[in-house]
Order: structure tokens, then sequence, then C-alpha cells
């Protein structure tokens, strides 16, 4: 990473991803308020109903709760499983997905400086020794609420795909790019391309070298 990269992160993406996290809470206020008012009753779990936390990696490979809206059930059968993902996904918690609501509570996240809004996607901690030596450097940065990848595909590519778009990233970060994964996120969220209605994809199949 060069010394101007440096700088910019430091010095320029940091503090304007923090306003702009709080700015964008303060502005989003009335969704954020009005979706947990709506997950209380519809997920009939009360407030245990309204967001979901899990771990995921960071900057550096640390470790961070990222948070977001819960837009499935707790339901469980006779047995006290839980019900399959398809049968606990309202049609709220689909809608809440196919418009990206439920990432509105990592703007906390980048409050805290755990995210970005740019930068590769936070993964599941138990992903990363699936990673090459080379995947791995997607970690060298903040992660983002959305990342070239997802502006190129999202679930839509493979794994290895979004990984090269993620190191891609690192080795390109920069105030040009971000401005261009800004606006091109703002157009898939409003025109509602690459959206999974179904939840995240999973790394199962992969193995870190597809």
């Amino acid at each position: 990473m060069t010394i101007k990269q440096i700088v910019y992160i430091n010095i320029i993406k940091r503090p304007i991803g923090f306003i702009g996290a709080f700015i964008s809470i303060i502005i989003m206020s009335p969704i954020i308020f009005g979706t947990m008012v709506v997950l209380f009753f519809a997920n009939k779990n009360g407030f245990k109903g309204i967001f979901f936390t899990q771990s995921r990696s960071g900057k550096n490979e640390k470790t961070f709760k990222a948070i977001k809206f819960k837009t499935m059930t707790d339901e469980k059968d006779a047995n006290g499983e839980l019900l399959p993902d398809a049968d606990r996904l309202t049609k709220i918690g689909k809608f809440i997905r196919s418009t990206s609501i439920d990432e509105l509570p990592q703007l906390l996240n980048i409050l805290k400086g755990d995210m970005a809004f740019i930068g590769p996607r936070p993964l599941l901690v138990l992903y990363l020794p699936l990673y090459s030596e080379e995947q791995h450097h997607r970690h060298d940065v903040t992660p983002g609420m959305s990342g070239w990848a997802q502006v190129n595909g999202r679930n839509n590519i493979t794994w290895t795909k979004k990984f090269e778009y993620d190191v891609y990233y690192v080795k390109h970060i920069g105030l040009k790019l971000d401005i261009i994964v800004f606006f091109l996120t703002i157009k898939k969220v409003f025109c509602r391309e690459d959206i999974n209605e179904q939840g995240q994809a999973t790394m199962e199949a992969f193995n870190g070298h597809n």
C-alpha cells in the first residue's frame, strides 16, 4: 500500500465515513425506528426479534460483531430445532432484504470504526482458513457495507471472482474508486439489481482454490 493510499484511508476516508454514518442515522431514523417497530411484532419475539449480530472478520482479520436487522423468526419444530430458513423468512423479511434495509444498523459499525461505507464485505470468521494467501489480503483494509465485488455481481458471481474483486479494491483503494462504488451501489439498491432475498450465499463449497 502506498503512502498516498495510507493518507487517504486515515485522513479522508475514515473521517468522511464517521460523519457520513452519523448524518445517515439521523436522516434514516424514521425508517430505522419504523423497521424496529415492525420487526418487534413480525418476528414474534419482542425486542429479541429486532436485531441480529454475528462475528465477522474485520481489518487485519480482527473479529467484530456485525449488526443487521433480523429478517427471520426464531420458530422451532416439535424437537426444539429451528425451522428451515425458508420457513422462518417472513414476507416482511424478504422486503427488508430486497431493499437492503437490513443493512442499515451497520451504520453503527461504521461509527465504531469496525466497518466503512466502502470495502470488502466482512465474512464469517470460520471462513478464514479457506482463503489463499492472496485472498487474505482482502483484510488489509476495513470491510465495508458495499464493495467492488458487490457492484460487479454480488451473489451472481463465484467466490473466487468476488475475492479477485476484493483484492483488486485493496490494491487500488482511493477516492476515485470509492466514489465509483458508492454511486453504483445506490443504482443497484434503487434498481434492486443482484439482490438476494433469500439471504447471503455461504462458502460451504468453496475450498480457497475454486
